[in-house]
């Protein structure tokens, strides 16, 4: 008679494949939403369950051994076909309801999708929307994950896209700082001004700065003075007179609106990347993610409101009389 697979083995092998996926207990914790202690038991007694290791632990690192890959290929096998058949369920369901998984960069999340959801929620009240905000990159197929709010081109052909809005980036300054510095006129004047830069958490490099300048776009890392790994760090800082710095128009416009940061150099602003959203193959019928992604129209406006208040921002500064330090 053929053993009949248990409940604690399932659970044991949905913790090792996010593990395994991961690469730490803590990472799959947070996408499993249990303890770090329970992933690990759960993996231990899997372990002592087939008699062989799956892991070699040290200090730093966390690797699958021959077994464990072994294993690994063959459990993402079983997951994808259990999601695949919740899934068709799912699809098969008419009404939006159930939970809603839906990552996002940390100043997408705050300044843009955090402020909708209620309205979402209105809209459908049976879907509980969980919100993960991180610059980690996600696995949506992997971990689960229903849709992603992203900047750029994912590179996974196993995803559904589409566009939002333009990721604008332009240099802002407070009213202070301008008034006791003067104001840039063309890119390469950003060299003589005090500069606050961003930090990518991901890669450690500092932003460079780009700019279209004719044909051509322009990049410029500059000399700063403060360098910040969050960008709503960077727009306080401008805030507190701390130079210039680039930021996301999304994020810069509630500053702009009260007063406290100016757009500079707004004429060579250049859209390097696109916001857009991202599902899998999988999802394509699932009610929650049509529902969102049609709601996300409402959520990014063409033009985005944020890219007009700092556009309009821009003009009117352009009819103040300059001032020259």
């Amino acid at each position: 008679m053929t053993e009949r697979i248990g409940l604690e083995r399932l659970t044991g092998l949905i913790a090792f494949a996010r593990v395994a996926s991961l690469g730490s207990f803590a990472a799959a914790s947070r996408s499993l939403g249990v303890s770090p202690s329970a992933v690990s038991k759960s993996v231990q007694r899997l372990e002592q369950h087939f008699g062989m290791r799956l892991f070699t632990r040290t200090t730093r690192a966390l690797a699958l051994t021959p077994e464990g890959r072994e294993l690994h290929e063959r459990a993402l096998r079983l997951l994808n076909e259990a999601e695949e058949i919740e899934q068709a369920v799912v699809a098969a369901r008419a009404e939006p309801a159930g939970v809603l998984k839906v990552t996002a960069a940390l100043p997408i999340g705050v300044h843009i999708l955090g402020p909708a959801l209620p309205r979402f929620r209105a809209r459908y009240p049976k879907v509980q929307v969980d919100l993960r905000l991180s610059d980690r990159y996600v696995d949506l197929v992997e971990e689960g994950v229903d849709i992603a709010i992203r900047v750029g081109d994912p590179g996974d052909s196993r995803l559904i896209s589409r566009q939002l809005a333009p990721h604008r980036l332009c240099v802002f300054a407070s009213p202070s700082y301008l008034a006791e510095h003067g104001e840039p006129m063309r890119p390469d004047d950003i060299r003589d001004h005090a500069c606050v830069n961003f930090r990518y958490q991901s890669s450690g490099q500092a932003a460079k700065w780009p700019f279209q300048v004719g044909g051509r776009v322009l990049e410029i890392t500059p000399n700063a003075g403060i360098t910040i790994d969050v960008s709503d760090a960077v727009a306080t800082a401008l805030v507190a007179g701390g130079g210039l710095g680039l930021s996301a128009t999304y994020i810069a416009a509630p500053y702009v609106a009260r007063g406290e940061l100016v757009p500079v150099l707004h004429e060579f602003a250049h859209d390097r990347f696109q916001l857009n959203a991202f599902w899998p193959e999988s999802r394509r019928g699932n009610p929650n993610v049509k529902a969102f992604v049609g709601f996300l129209a409402d959520v990014f406006p063409t033009p985005a409101p944020w890219d007009v208040l700092v556009a309009q921002a821009a003009g009117a500064d352009k009819k103040k009389p300059r001032i020259r330090s």
